[in-house]
């Protein structure tokens, strides 16, 4: 059942898809449309289940599921990560490559290849105070709390 974001528990399950580029404004309103479509029907005759999703930056979608009355079994899983997969193919985009990293420029949210990412470290185009999005989180308390986090104190501090 979809409930509002604000309602979700601490511990429910989070996934976030950062997008090779910025979504289109002609694009949002429909990607927004479908992930909301999305997660209404996901799980949809499990009463227990509650998921809610985040559109940040025109960039990020983030699903989120609070399993804790209602385990998400691999069929689940197979299902979003299918509804993702469909995403990518319609707007051509990639939004499952975990190894790109994500970091905010001044009020822009740039898209890196971690090989291009290391060399702006090297080039000190980017410092430790650099704001990076840990798209790796998997609770929804570390979502609040440690995805929009300096270099310094993520583990890409390894690079610095």
């Amino acid at each position: 059942m979809f409930v509002d974001y604000k309602s979700i528990s601490d511990d429910a399950k989070v996934w976030v898809y950062p997008s090779s580029r910025k979504f289109y404004k002609t694009e949002i309103e429909a990607v927004e449309n479908k992930v909301k479509l999305f997660v209404e029907s996901w799980k949809k005759d499990d009463e227990n289940f509650t998921a809610s999703y985040q559109f940040l930056h025109n960039r990020f979608i983030v699903l989120i599921a609070d399993d804790e009355k209602s385990p998400l079994t691999n069929a689940d899983i197979d299902a979003s990560v299918a509804f993702i997969l469909e995403l990518q193919e319609t707007y051509k985009i990639e939004l499952l490559d975990k190894m790109n990293v994500c970091f905010k420029q001044g009020e822009f949210v740039q898209y890196k290849e971690l090989k291009d990412f290391k060399k702006l470290l090297k080039n000190k185009a980017l410092t430790g105070k650099t704001i990076i999005f840990d798209n790796l989180i998997a609770n929804n308390h570390d979502f609040k709390n440690f995805w929009e986090i300096p270099i310094e104190d993520s583990w890409y501090n390894r690079f610095l």
